[in-house]
């Protein structure tokens, strides 16, 4: 069974009256290990699947399974579970505390999954090394660079070993070169056997991925192998 199915997932958003189709009925499969990038322009529906996939939102219909898990059918407790401990999340806009050491930062999620102390401290310095930045970790975030505050955010998203990276526009507040160093992350990541799905806007972006689906006005434009 593929770890994610997608089957006929509509959105509608309902604002003052008026409705809006965010989804139009869209249908994929994601085995695990994959690395696959999400692309299409502003408003074609990208964010809502990635919301979606990371349990952030539910469809209006359709059926989402994530690991034998009908997602579309769980309340919030069980999608806050699911989130925490199935899936980690890398935002473009990083989401760390600016006044807090990296290494409270990448602890936090563990915090909530209710880890001992001392597991949480040794899993947050080995997720930081992954990242290679065992050196930082009595650094406030905002005392690092953008690409050190990005793999902060992955190191982060690591400490729960989940088995899915869902990355929202992970370079889009990075130079050239600090996005480069950034994908080759997240593909070692993928070399260890993490699933890795990147929503992004940026084609050079997601030629790094072994597989790019495409998004347009709703719908799912191509999926196809990227050799």
């Amino acid at each position: 069974m593929p770890l994610i199915q997608l089957r006929n997932i509509k959105k509608v958003y309902n604002s003052g009256g008026i409705s809006y189709e965010a989804l139009k009925g869209i249908s994929f499969d994601i085995e695990a290990g994959e690395m696959i990038a999400i692309i299409g322009p502003s408003g074609s529906g990208k964010s809502t699947t990635m919301h979606i996939l990371g349990a952030l939102d539910t469809p209006t219909s359709g059926t989402y399974v994530l690991n034998g898990k009908d997602v579309s059918e769980l309340k919030d407790d069980d999608l806050a579970q699911v989130r925490n401990v199935e899936i980690g999340f890398v935002f473009q806009s990083f989401n760390l505390l600016p006044r807090t050491s990296v290494l409270d930062n990448v602890v936090l999620p563990l915090i909530y999954a209710g880890i001992k102390m001392e597991e949480r401290k040794a899993r947050a310095l080995k997720a930081l090394a992954a990242v290679g930045l065992e050196d930082k970790i009595n650094n406030r975030s905002n005392q690092l660079s953008g690409g050190q505050i990005q793999r902060v955010a992955i190191a982060r998203s690591l400490v729960n070993n989940p088995s899915i990276i869902l990355a929202d526009e992970p370079t889009g507040n990075l130079d050239t070169k600090t996005s480069l160093e950034v994908i080759n992350i997240f593909k070692k990541m993928n070399e260890d056997g993490k699933t890795i799905i990147l929503i992004t806007h940026e084609p050079d972006i997601a030629d790094h991925c072994k597989r790019i689906i495409t998004i347009k006005d709703g719908m799912i434009l191509s999926d196809k192998q990227n050799i």
